[in-house]
């Protein structure tokens, strides 16, 4: 870590505090997070039949809107975030591989402050809602690698290398 680099959520007294972005110009933002969540060989061959339809609703589509919701909520779950007013939001769920599906939610704000944490909660409210639709079927589903795929915006952009 560089020896400029500090936690931006604390004040001068070490104290928990809002990053003030008022000096700050609007600008298009745009991020990219993902997780992966690994339901089994059993209920995957559920999926490769379709969507799966459950007394709840569909899976993938009940998550997808979970993923929306959760990431126009982030402010109210995680302390210190700005209540942002997204632009968009887009959560996709494919197969990867014989066992996993990949949640992809893209957040976009024109604003003073990123859009990291709409999209990181965005994708694991759309994992956490597979699991909940899913664990009648097992409880031994794993979500896993939830993670910052990219960022554009702001002071510097973030590409993760795959």
């Amino acid at each position: 870590m560089a020896d400029s680099a500090k936690l931006t959520h604390l004040n001068d007294a070490g104290q928990p505090a809002m990053v003030d972005v008022g000096g700050k110009q609007p600008t298009r933002r745009v991020a990219v997070a993902r997780s992966r969540v690994v339901l089994g060989p059993d209920i995957m061959a559920l999926v490769r039949e379709g969507d799966l339809p459950t007394r709840k609703g569909s899976v993938f589509q009940t998550a997808i809107l979970a993923g929306i919701m959760g990431a126009k909520r982030t402010s109210e779950l995680i302390p210190l975030c700005h209540p942002l007013g997204l632009d968009n939001c887009q959560v996709t769920i494919e197969v990867d591989g014989p066992d996993a599906v990949l949640i992809e939610c893209t957040a976009t704000v024109t604003g003073k402050t990123g859009v990291e944490m709409e999209a990181l909660t965005g994708a694991s409210v759309a994992a956490l809602t597979i699991y909940d639709m899913c664990k009648a079927l097992s409880h031994d589903i794993l979500i896993q690698e939830t993670r910052l795929i990219s960022k554009t915006g702001g002071k510097q952009d973030f590409h993760h290398a795959d």
